[in-house]
């Protein structure tokens, strides 16, 4: 069973990492630092309750169950954690943030106090790793301090789910689906760790055994339930980069035939090769690369065998805006295979101006980059005509 927890540990605490990418941005935004704090505490909530865990705590403490008021202290702070990220999720007035996140966080720290001190006052000299719950559930403080905790956690994951609901009604697109998911969440959490644990207990008031929906029920629901809210959470936040960078990769090989052109001209200072560096940071590497490299080829367009490929183009049945990109191809090739040749510049250097310095971003650069391969292709289908053309003359 502990391997099992801290298998759920690692993963939640996973969403974590990902989202810390960027330590020095992460810390400056509250949503961040909150989506975090939660996370991490929801991992320590499952590395406290894990068997292993309990047993070294005791012993290192030496005080039978000590480690049941750590783990429930510290799945009150998860709780808090949670309402204190949906007020910033929220967001609203500052000052108005600020007080909702100080009431919250006064409300459960007398809640962990009150956990501890519960502990304190009671009898618990037989540890019990997996079952405290019910082993204990008839004995004053003890009882008490259940109850309390499984109280705070619930009005937490309550109040979290009715306000996904309530939002969800309100947005669209992926933070109605992130809100969608964390409800899933928090109603696994509810039905499969809450009620369980609170029908466990109370089998326990009335006489019965039901122990089993503590020990093997609720501590798999409670996992599934976390990272469903994870996921929620994260989701949101994540997937518009991760759209951006499935992008930016695209777009960078896109840029393949340009580059494989032009990358003898360029100057650019080239950025440490690392397996890890980010498609988009790559691509505006290679972005700025070709930029350098047309402004360097400037000297070398020739107009006029721009305005032929264009007649061509247009002869060809292409639309103005496809001629236009096929000519700038031409005169490009042209260009970069003249100042490879080491040829002098033309006397009068063209003051054409590229489609793709005309437009911000990669787009027009990835329209040449498809025109220039189109062009070479064409190119290559010619003469493999011409060469089968003449082998058979010769036969």
């Amino acid at each position: 069973m502990s391997l099992v927890v801290y298998l759920a540990a690692l993963v939640f605490g996973l969403s974590c990492v990902v989202l810390l990418r960027r330590p020095v941005t992460a810390v400056r935004d509250p949503l961040t630092v909150s989506t975090c704090v939660a996370i991490v505490l929801g991992s320590l909530v499952f590395v406290c309750s894990a068997p292993l865990t309990l047993a070294a705590v005791n012993d290192l403490t030496g005080i039978p169950n000590f480690g049941a008021p750590l783990t429930y202290g510290m799945l009150s702070a998860y709780s808090c954690s949670l309402i204190v990220l949906l007020i910033n999720w929220r967001g609203g007035p500052r000052d108005r943030v600020r007080r909702l996140v100080l009431r919250a966080i006064a409300a459960y720290a007398l809640l962990i106090v009150a956990v501890i001190a519960l502990f304190a006052l009671a009898d618990a000299d037989t540890e019990r790793l997996t079952d405290l719950d019910t082993y204990y559930a008839g004995t004053p403080f003890l009882r008490e301090m259940i109850l309390l905790y499984l109280a705070g956690h619930s009005a937490a994951v309550l109040v979290m789910c009715v306000l996904c609901v309530k939002w969800a009604r309100e947005v669209t697109g992926l933070l109605r689906t992130g809100l969608r998911l964390i409800l899933i969440g928090g109603l696994l959490d509810l039905v499969g760790f809450q009620a369980a644990k609170y029908t466990a207990v109370a089998a326990r008031w009335t006489g019965h055994d039901l122990d089993f929906l503590s020990t093997s029920v609720a501590p798999p629901m409670a996992s599934l339930g976390a990272l469903t809210c994870s996921a929620g959470f994260v989701l949101p936040r994540l997937l518009p980069a991760v759209r951006a960078h499935w992008r930016g990769l695209g777009d960078y090989r896109k840029l393949a035939p340009l580059w494989t052109l032009l990358r003898f001209v360029s100057a650019a200072p080239k950025p440490p090769v690392s397996w890890w560096h980010l498609p988009l940071e790559k691509l505006r590497w290679r972005e700025v690369s070709i930029h350098d490299a047309l402004l360097a080829l400037a000297p070398y367009f020739d107009d006029r065998v721009r305005e032929r490929a264009r007649q061509a183009a247009l002869r060809a049945g292409r639309g103005a805006h496809q001629a236009r990109l096929l000519a700038e191809a031409a005169m490009l090739t042209d260009a970069a295979r003249r100042a490879a040749a080491r040829e002098a510049p033309l006397d009068a250097p063209s003051s054409y101006r590229l489609h793709a310095t005309e437009v911000s971003g990669t787009g027009g650069l990835v329209e040449l980059a498809q025109a220039l391969d189109r062009s070479a292709a064409a190119d290559a289908k010619r003469e493999g005509t011409v060469r089968a053309a003449h082998g058979w003359n010769h036969g």
